[in-house]
């Protein structure tokens, strides 16, 4: 991080109420506005951190792609000469959303297998045409087109599992997007590995050319208890000590997958990831449907994180995750879009609702996950899930300026009393016109920058050619 700015640089660490005494302070001490890259103006600004912090009618001041100030716009324009000014009057600013898990190359399976139960899902449909297309080229213009719907629904950081994550990274980088790529293992040979070990050595080499990437960071990605075997987990909760890499793994998505593990292994699924030294603060459960009040307190007491997917899991009838008792453990949850195969869209605005309603659902709580709270798991949960948090998740300075800007001025939401229950309860994606990653401009007025939706309707169209001819 850099060191703060001469004569103002008290201002970026007071709250917003101090400020009158630093604009008093440059002006007795005749320090001249301070020269930046970007100030945001927006009628409204939720940093998440604080919790419950709504802030009306401030800027974020931005240099050199970080946060350098969150303060009163009519202060902020006579502390700062910015080189670009966005005067954002009708719209909310909040972080970069996080989608905390996701397949991003199965964008170019969406809606290929629609209606059916996982396994039947997987083995019938989605496995089989894998083993037929999996190969670099499929995994990096699937992942581009994912990155770009992610974009433009103001997610500025995802959370892969896939095949091939050197493909998937150069997706990712040629978006300009942030992406925590998978070391995805399997027991069973594919066109990217041959078996659990080649899987490992593959991954750890492309972390290893990747390392110096700033958008790209890498978990361990065990693809489930059912497709990975005992001595495999062993190795992969002894790299995740040595690398301090988190764990991504499906886990409880499905009563049948309890059922088959105590069949099999004599223990319900948890319980042996426990056994073999697995739970901790670096493990991301996903999906976690099926836990009992013993599950939970085992989740809770190791730290352990969840990402919580809501629409796959109502598509593929997985079930309702018992979100409202995981939090009241105390258990960080963060949102996920699964694939677009099973959901059928990247849209984590769209997985704050349902995360919201599904919650007051399950638990018969009216109250259960309110909308700031939804907000911090689409942003500052998933951001602690991949150990990111100092870096993205809240608005605060010296943090990257992961932004997304929604316009809330459009007729048909109005009135808006709470700019924060629209977001979770009334807006959507379409309501996205500006995104920022580290400082860099990715959609700017809806549109994406630096690409062209043309080039991404081709890819999609030629793949989607090339699946229907082999169905």
């Amino acid at each position: 991080m850099r060191k703060p700015l001469n004569c103002i640089s008290s201002c970026f660490r007071l709250p917003a109420k101090a400020l009158s005494f630093n604009r008093f302070l440059r002006m007795k001490t005749d320090c001249p506005p301070k020269q930046i890259d970007q100030l945001v103006d927006a009628r409204w600004i939720v940093p998440v951190e604080p919790a419950g912090a709504v802030l009306e009618h401030h800027s974020l001041a931005i240099d050199a792609g970080r946060i350098l100030a969150l303060l009163p716009t009519v202060e902020a324009r006579e502390l700062f000469v910015p080189q670009r000014h966005f005067a954002l009057t009708d719209h909310l600013l909040i972080p970069g959303l996080v989608n905390l898990h996701t397949h991003a190359a199965m964008a170019l399976l969406r809606g290929y297998a629609d209606d059916m139960p996982l396994m039947r899902w997987l083995q019938e449909r989605i496995w089989p045409a894998e083993s037929r297309h999996i190969a670099p080229g499929f995994v990096r213009d699937g992942t581009l087109l994912a990155c770009w719907e992610m974009l433009r629904g103001g997610i500025t950081c995802f959370n892969d599992m896939y095949f091939f994550p050197q493909a998937a990274a150069a997706a990712a980088l040629q978006a300009g997007m942030r992406a925590a790529l998978g070391i995805t293992v399997f027991e069973f040979p594919s066109a990217y590995g041959s078996d659990a070990e080649d899987y490992l050595s593959k991954g750890l080499a492309t972390r290893d050319m990747l390392r110096d990437e700033a958008l790209i960071s890498f978990c361990l990605a065990p693809h489930a208890p059912y497709t990975v075997a005992d001595r495999t987990f062993e190795r992969v909760a002894m790299l995740a000590g040595q690398l301090d890499l988190p764990i991504h793994i499906h886990v409880h998505e499905t009563e049948d997958e309890i059922a088959g593990s105590l069949k099999e292994h004599g223990v319900r699924p948890l319980a042996r990831l426990y056994r073999l030294g697995l739970l901790g603060p670096g493990l991301i459960a996903v999906h976690a449907v099926h836990l009992d009040e013993a599950e939970i307190d085992l989740l809770a007491g190791h730290g352990s994180h969840v990402a919580h997917c809501p629409t796959s899991n109502m598509k593929l009838a997985s079930g309702i995750a018992p979100v409202g008792r995981m939090l009241a453990r105390g258990i960080g949850i963060g949102l996920g879009s699964d694939g677009a195969a099973s959901n059928n869209r990247l849209d984590l605005m769209q997985e704050m609702r349902h995360a919201a309603l599904l919650a007051k659902l399950g638990s018969r709580d009216a109250a259960c996950l309110p909308a700031h709270q939804a907000l911090r798991m689409a942003t500052l949960e998933g951001a602690r899930a991949l150990g990111l948090d100092g870096e993205i998740g809240s608005l605060q300075p010296g943090k990257a300026a992961d932004l997304c800007a929604l316009r809330l001025s459009d007729w048909n939401l109005q009135p808006c009393y709470d700019p924060v229950s629209h977001l979770v309860y009334a807006a959507g994606r379409e309501q996205v016109t500006h995104v920022w990653v580290a400082g860099k401009l990715r959609i700017k007025d809806t549109n994406p920058v630096d690409s062209t939706v043309t080039g991404l309707l081709h890819d999609a169209l030629m793949w989607q050619n090339v699946l229907s001819n082999k169905h």
